[in-house]
């Protein structure tokens, strides 16, 4: 066990250092950095020493190196817009993101688990199949038009909930908050379900397809031949051994909604990491780019690794096909 997690730290790290490299690509082709913090009014020549003086004329691999001391100690340069700290900047902005992703994944967890095992066991039952025809009109809609949708039912004709910013806001030790009033959780309805919408109907089906198979296996044959009672061979015996798999896929769908988060927060106006990546392209602030892009990097990785250790924990088998023996 202990090989199968140093190997997949190490593959973690090659990863990391894979995303730098983009990062570094980056920062070194989009822009001109001196443009940006002179602005026109800087001579040619002054811009020509400024370049000098930030190390901008020095061979590539010695500007990479600096830009990876700097970057080991979470410095990712100053901000040209916000004239901060970029890894300030997101520190700022991750709590909307954070809360953002927290509540779509609590509604994708709260429906797909209960439809999916539903769907399984009833699979010719007219509400099954109402649920996978729905499922892939879900997966179908883009998640901007589905925002633009629920935008114009819920707040052009109904006027029942707002329809962009986070609302009123409460701050504790520097975290800016919604979930402690009653305007924050109304300004976070639309942007959650929206955000949700493109990860639900994946998950129903998942479940199902994964439920059905295991009801089919021969030791749930065996259960029923027991006369166990039908709850317990569905929700002990059959949905448990349908975990692994949706625990595995929810890890690596997880950092693709955190992804998601740019188009919806720069649908709704949400003060988040996706709505600051939107401004940093306009503006060409490449710092705040990178620090996004390795911050959105080192979490996909993150949490992809520790689902893998787990997997590996629960399924001794993953470890010794991961060995290559």
């Amino acid at each position: 066990m202990f090989a199968f997690v140093v190997r997949r730290i190490v593959q973690a790290l090659i990863v990391v250092f894979v995303i730098s490299i983009i990062s570094f690509a980056i920062k070194s082709n989009v822009g001109d950095p001196v443009r940006q913090m002179t602005g026109v009014s800087v001579s040619e020549k002054e811009r020509d020493e400024l370049r000098e003086k930030l190390g901008l004329n020095d061979p590539v691999h010695i500007q990479y190196f600096r830009f990876m001391k700097k970057a080991v100690q979470g410095d990712f340069g100053v901000s040209y817009f916000y004239r901060k700290p970029a890894v300030d900047v997101i520190i700022s902005k991750a709590p909307a993101t954070i809360e953002l992703v927290l509540v779509s994944s609590f509604i994708i967890v709260f429906l797909s688990v209960p439809l999916g095992i539903y769907s399984a066991i009833y699979p010719k039952k007219l509400f099954s199949r109402f649920l996978m025809g729905g499922s892939i009109v879900g997966v179908s809609i883009p998640v901007f038009l589905t925002a633009i949708v629920l935008i114009y039912i819920f707040s052009i004709q109904l006027g029942w909930l707002p329809s962009y910013g986070r609302g009123e806001l409460v701050n504790i030790n520097g975290w800016q908050t919604g979930f402690l009033t009653v305007s924050g959780w109304k300004h976070l309805i639309l942007p959650s379900i929206s955000l949700s919408s493109i990860m639900l109907p994946l998950f129903i089906r998942l479940i199902r397809s994964e439920m059905m198979e295991v009801l089919e296996s021969e030791y749930i044959k065996y259960a029923w031949a027991k006369g166990l009672d039908k709850y317990r061979v569905w929700f002990v015996h059959a949905f448990k051994n349908t975990l692994l798999p949706v625990i595995t896929v929810g890890g690596v769908q997880l950092g693709i909604t955190i992804a998601f988060t740019i188009l919806t927060e720069t649908v709704f106006q949400w003060q988040g990491l996706g709505f600051l990546f939107m401004e940093a392209v306009e503006r060409s602030d490449t710092s705040l780019l990178i620090a996004y892009l390795m911050f959105v990097g080192i979490v996909m990785v993150v949490v992809n690794t520790l689902v893998d250790i787990i997997y590996g924990l629960v399924n001794p088998t993953i470890r010794v096909t991961g060995s290559g023996k």
